[in-house]
């Protein structure tokens, strides 16, 4: 009896600790699994990447915070548009020729004699579609001997080469970036999207350029934008166009959400003009979530202007405080600009902008005060977007010399994002390769990595708490798989 007492009180006890398990238990033993597999593939000389792509293939991503809509769709994705427009490719200049009746003339002629090609002639030739993407993104600019612009030339230049088709088709590019998002695992993009709608005006230019304008300068040019019945008309025309081509797009697998941007290398009074349109964007609509600066940082315009930009930014988030700023800012390396043009970008976009979140914040260690600056960053929590290939590529920083190794180091939070991935022919599954193959994480951080790029978003409370606990159950699912592979 006192037997059966024994084993009945030690299944008691078993039940109970049982019952006092943690919920998921199971799950952060597969996750235990996937941290070891994981530090095998990142360990030794070498790091095998071709299991690092497949895991990272697999593994939930949760959103790319740094994503530009027209450098995102590949070139053969605008070529099926050349042909749904009618349009045709200059078989010499790889320019689009935006004339119709150019395009059907050619097509009249012999394959042979055409100057202008259909899209579909161009993919059906494959010298002529090698040539093309050589000019329409970076592919195979280092392993050919051709003659070629300078890296960041090359990239920045492959924009106006697709620009006559990348704003007439936005449902169809946005459901195919959607499809190739869910086929990589990421649940959210968050992209800059069309060029905030635009006005100019010649006197405000002169005195900006001539020494300055002051908040009353652009009190009154906000003004005069607020009662330009065309200005006022193109802003809802962009509000119908998102609300066109983004219907559909969200469900339980994926989110979209948008940002409008200003070109930082227009004139003044057209600069301030798109970040007006771009506060008015974002007050009006939930799907517009944050607004942003985008161009060459380097170009003299850019610049010149950058604190009077920052200044602009200051008056328009006092205005609207509720807007966020997702700003580019230090994507410059030294010798592309003299060095004291490296010391106060990314400081001017927190301090003075009020930005939230900084794109690229590659001169961060030429800044004044980094070490403050970065402080601020740990305690305000201000991410980074973190973009390794077009880092690489346009300013040649990466390894040990990428400032993410600082970020890391003194607690700055940071996502891994795409930039342009058409233009660099890359996904969001390879730039955490990258970063695995290069600063060797551990799983936790690679993790951590994922769901941060929902936490830093610009999504509304519940929508961010929506795709976090969706993540739960997504990364579940993935170490239940990588377990059981390795069991």
């Amino acid at each position: 009896m006192k037997k059966k007492i024994a084993v009945l009180k030690a299944a008691a006890i078993a039940a109970a600790v049982f019952c006092a398990m943690p919920h998921g238990a199971q799950a952060a033993s597969n996750e235990e699994i996937t941290k070891r597999h994981f530090a095998a593939l990142v360990s030794g000389k070498e790091p095998k990447l071709a299991e690092l792509t497949m895991f990272f293939t697999m593994m939930p991503k949760g959103g790319d915070l740094h994503h530009h809509y027209s450098g995102a769709l590949y070139a053969e994705q605008y070529l099926e548009w050349v042909d749904k427009q009618g349009y045709c490719v200059n078989k010499t200049s790889y320019t689009i020729d935006i004339k119709p009746d150019v395009a059907a003339a050619e097509a009249a002629k012999p394959l042979a004699e055409r100057a202008c090609l259909s899209g579909q002639d161009v993919m059906n030739n494959n010298t002529v579609l090698a040539n093309l993407l050589q000019r329409w993104s970076d592919k195979d600019f280092y392993n050919h001997s051709g003659l070629q612009s300078p890296p960041d030339r090359q990239f920045f230049d492959t924009f106006a080469y697709f620009n006559p088709v990348s704003s007439t088709n936005g449902a169809d590019g946005l459901q195919r970036l959607k499809q190739r998002a869910i086929q990589e695992n990421l649940s959210y993009i968050e992209t800059i999207y069309e060029i905030a709608p635009i006005a100019q005006d010649l006197e405000f230019d002169r005195k900006a350029t001539g020494g300055g304008v002051t908040d009353a300068d652009l009190e009154a040019w906000a003004a005069k934008l607020d009662h330009d019945a065309a200005f006022q008309g193109w802003i809802a025309g962009y509000l119908e166009g998102v609300q066109t081509n983004g219907a559909g797009i969200d469900d339980a697998n994926f989110t979209l959400r948008y940002q409008p941007f200003a070109l930082r290398f227009l004139s003044p009074s057209q600069v301030f003009s798109q970040m007006v349109s771009s506060f008015k964007l974002a007050l009006a609509s939930p799907m517009i979530v944050g607004v942003n600066i985008v161009g060459q940082e380097s170009v003299n315009v850019s610049m010149r202007d950058y604190a009077m930009h920052m200044q602009m930014y200051k008056f328009l988030k006092a205005k609207y405080p509720s807007v966020k700023l997702a700003l580019h800012a230090g994507e410059l390396a030294l010798g592309m600009v003299p060095p004291e043009g490296l010391t106060f970008h990314i400081k001017d976009a927190i301090d003075v902008a009020g930005a939230s979140r900084i794109g690229h914040g590659m001169d961060i260690a030429h800044e004044t005060d980094p070490l403050g600056i970065m402080k601020k960053m740990h305690d305000k929590q201000i991410a980074v977007e973190v973009n390794l290939s077009s880092n690489d590529f346009i300013l040649g920083i990466k390894g040990a010399a990428h400032p993410v190794t600082l970020y890391r180091k003194y607690g700055v939070p940071f996502v891994l994002a795409t930039d342009d991935a058409g233009v660099s022919r890359n996904n969001l599954s390879g730039e955490y390769v990258l970063y695995a193959a290069r600063y060797q994480p551990d799983y936790a951080e690679v993790k951590k990595l994922s769901y941060d790029s929902i936490r830093y978003s610009f999504l509304a409370d519940a929508d961010k708490q929506r795709l976090l606990k969706a993540l739960d159950g997504k990364f579940a699912r993935f170490e239940a798989a990588i377990a059981g592979a390795k069991r």
